[in-house]
């Protein structure tokens, strides 16, 4: 088998038809290059490229030996990137919430554990489109199915909390049904979940209810004591642990629906993009 060094030189050779710009692309001096090309066509005994006064031309043979090896480069970078997660760009969309609650606290941790993999958020209330806004994944909220050639994995459920500041929570007394709730001054997102939990109930129907378009405001207007909020579990963490928000009540229901990672369900495959999903997986467990 010929020298892979040498391939390379001819192939590099074979493209530019100029060993100079040959030897640009491959970081060697033109004279390195010349010399390993007239080896390999020594070792080969057949002439590969005319030496003309302005630039190379293939030979015949040269033409038709390139061909071929030019195909099984293509294939071994392919598969190279496609193995190796390295300078990889991944984009992840989600909500402008999901991404200040619960992945920018996160981001150091994926940084560390993949330090190869370009990772890109899409943060945005409008449901992206995996085709035209060059997606790889998104991480949805509801129940599937999500769309037509899209498969989907359950991230967390939902786990309604109601929260509120701890000066908020002492004027609370225990709470033992979400109905006791409804006299006090409640916070929205536009999912709305405070009027479908009160519907049923007296008095739900006529409160007035706090209303904002993002879940991350109802939550800092709650940790703000301006009333109780309705927010998923998955996003109260550093919330909880630092002691801004408490829980009141929290949905025993099973079918809330919950946080999907959501894919094309025709993809090529992608070591990065598998990575980005085993760590979006691990960090709920």
């Amino acid at each position: 088998m010929p020298n892979l060094n040498m391939l390379r030189m001819f192939d590099a050779a074979a493209r530019h038809l100029n060993f100079r710009r040959a030897a640009d692309e491959l970081n060697l001096t033109p004279g390195a290059v010349a010399q390993q090309v007239r080896r390999l066509e020594a070792d080969l005994g057949v002439p590969l490229f005319l030496r003309q006064a302005r630039g190379l031309a293939l030979t015949e043979s040269g033409a038709s030996y390139h061909a071929p090896l030019r195909r099984a480069f293509t294939i071994i970078e392919q598969a190279t990137r496609e193995l190796r997660p390295e300078n990889a760009r991944i984009t992840l969309s989600m909500t402008p919430s999901f991404a200040a609650k619960w992945l920018v606290p996160r981001l150091g941790r994926f940084a560390e554990r993949h330090p190869d993999i370009d990772l890109h958020t899409m943060a945005s209330e409008r449901l992206a489109d995996f085709r035209s806004d060059g997606i790889d994944l998104a991480i949805r909220q509801g129940r599937p199915p999500f769309g037509k050639g899209l498969e989907w994995s359950l991230l967390a459920r939902l786990d309604l909390c109601a929260v509120c500041s701890p000066e908020f929570g002492k004027t609370v007394s225990a709470v033992d049904h979400i109905g006791a709730l409804a006299d006090r001054r409640l916070i929205q997102d536009s999912h709305r979940y405070w009027e479908a939990l009160l519907a049923d109930t007296a008095n739900g129907a006529r409160h007035r209810i706090m209303q904002f378009n993002q879940t991350a405001l109802a939550m800092d207007a709650a940790a703000n004591g301006q009333g109780i909020a309705l927010v998923p579990r998955l996003l109260l963490g550093s919330s909880l642990a630092e002691g801004r928000l408490v829980v009141l009540w929290q949905d025993g229901r099973e079918d809330q629906g919950g946080y999907y990672v959501v894919q094309p369900a025709q993809r090529k495959s992608n070591a990065a993009r598998d990575a980005v999903l085993e760590w979006l997986r691990s960090e709920v467990t």
